[in-house]
């Protein structure tokens, strides 16, 4: 956010991170710290990747996030009971006095990213305090808002950026200066990326990091629906409460950038051979028998000149692009920025999914969002369905375009790393 953001920013309330007392494992009651945690609830790949954490430790946090039942009031009852278990055994443990947690990644290729954890004050969109940049699916927010509601906690940070002014600000020299001590743990989980957190009790670094935050506004990476979560539990529970705060990470993007990836969409019942016969004069269809990673490329240079797509499902790709301008002036509303209406996602959401292939982007039986691209390709072959692979947007124009209000379709990005979910968790009832 620029300079002038900035000083909108101090003429309203901005950021403001309040110190909790977070749940963490114990690791002389668990196997290992990495077999404990997992990736947010919505990139844990069903049901591949949920069955394998769950076999990783007993005690894995998707036993929280992601609690398997014969009806959803059945799966948050038994994650609440779960919770209170393991917090009467001692598997999760509150700290002994309230702090900001310093949480650091880093990968093999050099990558490091730096954080801070804390329980951020809710607030509306239009308070411009927390922007957000994508729309939500209304059936999720509600399975997330009975999950919290059963039981009192938030399970995982939100991933939320604020651009700093690129120098050692107050918050970075705290965070800098904690990441040289001994933190409360260290793990390397099974993808290669180390975490290591910090907590931060000290009155003095507390009141640093709150007087400089409290001049920022943050842009949503990565949880949307859980902040639409959040903003929704407190309007029930009235204020003050605890409800009135929600557990994020904030990440400094002008100091550690953050990757943007896109999100993938495996669309179930529509073999590709129906989705490609649909396109007939309507887009420029190329077949590619290359691999993966090769037909990733040819779409990056496709998306360089336009709207572009991989769809993928019956063991080859084929590049989609080049929309008849008249198809695009029919099904796209003009009362939207040039930006948001040239997205592939705006494409995808307003043109093809409703006009070309009839399926309702509500419906998930009908469409998944998946992050890890070759798992959409494997589904969609396995399942006869037909995965529509995007090209990511750049972080400018989703900045922009949040700043302006405007909203892209639901899952357009996808920021990271992510945090893991596991390594810090808030509960209301303390």
């Amino acid at each position: 956010m620029n300079t002038a953001g900035h000083s909108e920013a101090t003429a309203r309330r901005g950021l403001e991170l309040t110190p909790f007392r977070g749940l963490r494992y114990d690791p002389d009651r668990v196997g290992s710290l990495a077999a404990v945690t997992s990736p947010p609830y919505d990139v844990v790949v069903r049901p591949d990747g949920l069955h394998h954490l769950q076999s990783n430790d007993p005690h894995n946090i998707v036993r929280l996030i992601l609690p398997q039942a014969t009806s959803p009031a059945a799966r948050n009852e038994q994650a609440a009971a779960t919770l209170h278990r393991w917090l009467a055994e001692g598997v999760l443990a509150a700290d002994p006095v309230p702090g900001l947690y310093v949480y650091e990644q880093r990968d093999g290729a050099g990558m490091l990213q730096r954080g801070i954890i804390g329980a951020l004050r809710v607030s509306d969109p239009a308070d411009q305090v927390v922007l957000p940049h994508e729309d939500v699916m209304p059936h999720v927010v509600a399975d997330r808002a009975a999950l919290m509601r059963a039981t009192s906690a938030n399970l995982e940070p939100l991933l939320l950026t604020y651009r700093g002014n690129g120098t050692a600000a107050d918050t970075t020299t705290v965070v800098e200066r904690t990441a040289g001590q001994e933190p409360l743990l260290s793990t390397t989980t099974e993808d290669g990326y180390s975490h290591r957190l910090w907590s931060i009790t000290d009155p003095a670094d507390l009141a640093r990091i709150q007087s400089d935050l409290a001049r920022h506004q943050a842009l949503i990476a990565d949880g949307h629906h859980r902040w639409a979560t959040y903003r929704r539990l407190r309007a029930e529970h009235g204020s003050p409460s605890p409800w009135d705060y929600g557990l994020v990470l904030l990440v400094d993007t002008a100091r550690y950038p953050l990757r943007v990836r896109a999100i993938h969409r495996l669309l179930h019942g529509l073999p590709v051979a129906d989705a490609l016969a649909s396109l007939d004069g309507l887009f420029r269809v190329r077949r590619l028998d290359g691999p993966l990673p090769e037909a990733l490329e040819v779409l990056a240079d496709a998306a360089c000149a336009g709207n572009a797509f991989l769809l993928a499902g019956d063991g080859a790709f084929h590049l989609v692009d080049r929309p008849d301008p008249d198809l695009l002036a029919r099904t796209i509303p003009a009362d939207r920025p040039a930006a948001w209406r040239t997205l592939d996602a705006t494409v995808l959401h307003a043109t093809l999914l409703p006009h070309v292939w009839h399926i309702p982007e509500n419906d998930p039986t009908r469409i998944a969002y998946i992050h890890d691209t070759a798992a959409t390709v494997r589904k969609a072959e396995r399942d006869g369905g037909t995965a529509v692979l995007m090209h990511p947007i750049r972080e400018e124009v989703v900045r922009d375009l949040a700043r302006q209000g405007v909203t892209m379709p639901r899952k357009s990005t996808s920021f990271g790393p992510k945090p893991a979910s596991g390594l810090v968790l808030r509960t209301l009832e303390l």
